[in-house]
């Protein structure tokens, strides 16, 4: 007989509305017959949990269908200022916000076995992304207990990334601890706070009339055209860019084992043979293919797409949020105002200090890469990303004069215009 794995994959709700692109993936890998009845069920079960939580009766709540319920995804690519950005979101009371909760999809691929890894290609990561969101934005936390390690029991878990980053999670009722704080901070979450329980986290969900993710793990805007096009989540995607220099300068800072070598060469001055450029290159080509389709202004974009330049918030925080909250359709809440006011002017200008936080000079931090990055590094970048650089208004730079010159700014004046 054929495993039951096979028969649970091909249970695909209808009305989600979505293409399950990694569970049609998994149903082709593992259509072989196996023998050995319970033993090859429960082996299945046991190694990968992969579970559908719906039924033939099951219907989304109609407030998530609701025209006024906002559904924002912030795309972005790592060290670009998203976790300052993110904020923006996470201090509004009416939303709520999730910091990363892909990284849960690509622990459980990456976690897998060899096998598995082999047959899973990119298309399949993709679908079961997708996936999440949509169940995310549907307040379906249950749905995350395919991916959580160890896999949570009775809907709790102690192991929810980065939960201190959402609000909504470290406050009543999915967090009954007293603070002393208008919002609690992560640290003091991570502390108090302890398991999660995702039962509470749904109620908590469905109590905001708003949901905002953050995600750097999709590459590619155009990958987000399956759930534009679905018109119950009336999707508003914002989407940050930052100058790849200061994108590199950041993550020779924040992870320093994988970009072990750059550091070499900004140390000494001398380029090791072994330097990865796939690193930079491949984040300049997302970026590049992603703005080139923002631009490109397809229908599906149409009234849910808006770039800004990390560089352009960091200096006018206020009125880009304005914007950001404009292009959204919700109002600027006073809580917003404040916590921008109290966390862009912090006296620190060396990226090192707070690489995980969000507290911090915004408009000096914007170019502080200047100050650090070697001029041939500088020169590398440029060559790799040129294309990227002059689509976004980023000027390159002839000489460590220029490049050390704090009073001019190598981000050109741009206007980008929401595609409404």
């Amino acid at each position: 007989m054929e495993c039951s794995w096979k028969t649970v994959l091909l249970l695909v709700c209808t009305s989600l509305g979505i293409q399950y692109t990694a569970i049609r993936s998994l149903r082709d890998t593992f259509s072989a017959p196996c023998s050995g009845g319970d033993l090859c069920q429960r082996r299945e079960v046991k190694e990968y949990q992969w579970k559908l939580f719906c039924d033939d009766g099951h219907q989304t709540p109609e407030s998530f269908h609701s025209p006024s319920r906002k559904h924002i995804v912030l795309f972005a690519t790592t060290r670009s200022g998203s976790s300052f950005t993110g904020q923006l979101f996470n201090q509004h009371p009416d939303i709520f916000y999730l910091f990363e909760p892909l990284y849960h999809v690509q622990q459980a691929f990456t976690n897998s076995s060899a096998r598995l890894r082999k047959i899973l290609d990119r298309r399949a990561l993709l679908g079961a992304y997708r996936d999440l969101l949509h169940n995310l934005y549907n307040c379906d936390f249950y749905f995350l207990e395919t991916y959580i390690k160890p896999e949570p029991k009775d809907h709790a878990t102690a192991s929810f990334f980065r939960r201190g980053s959402s609000s909504a999670l470290c406050s009543p009722p999915v967090c009954e601890e007293s603070h002393d704080k208008l919002e609690p901070e992560e640290i003091w979450c991570f502390k108090n706070c302890r398991t999660l329980n995702l039962t509470l986290a749904t109620t908590a969900c469905q109590g905001r009339s708003h949901m905002a993710i953050k995600t750097v793990r999709i590459p590619e805007i155009k990958d987000l055209k399956i759930l534009s096009e679905d018109p119950r989540l009336n999707l508003k995607i914002v989407h940050l860019v930052r100058d790849p220099r200061g994108i590199l300068a950041s993550r020779m800072t924040a992870f320093m084992d994988q970009f072990r070598a750059w550091k070499i060469w900004n140390a000494t001055g001398r380029r090791p043979h072994y330097i990865d450029l796939s690193q930079i290159t491949r984040t300049c080509t997302d970026l590049s293919d992603s703005v080139e389709t923002g631009f490109s202004k397809p229908a599906w974009l149409k009234g849910k797409y808006m770039l800004i330049r990390y560089e352009d918030l960091a200096k006018e925080p206020v009125q880009k949020a304005k914007e950001i909250y404009k292009f959204i359709g919700l109002g600027m809440d006073p809580k917003v105002h404040t916590w921008i006011l109290q966390n862009t002017n912090g006296s620190n200008n060396a990226e090192g200090n707070y690489k995980f936080t969000t507290t911090r000079n915004s408009k000096a931090t914007a170019e502080s890469w200047r100050l650090n990055l070697a001029f041939d590094i500088v020169q590398t970048v440029q060559r790799l990303c040129n294309t990227t650089l002059s689509q976004l208004g980023y000027k390159s730079v002839g000489s460590v004069d220029d490049l050390r010159n704090m009073s001019n700014s190598l981000v050109e004046p741009r206007t980008f215009i929401p595609f409404l």
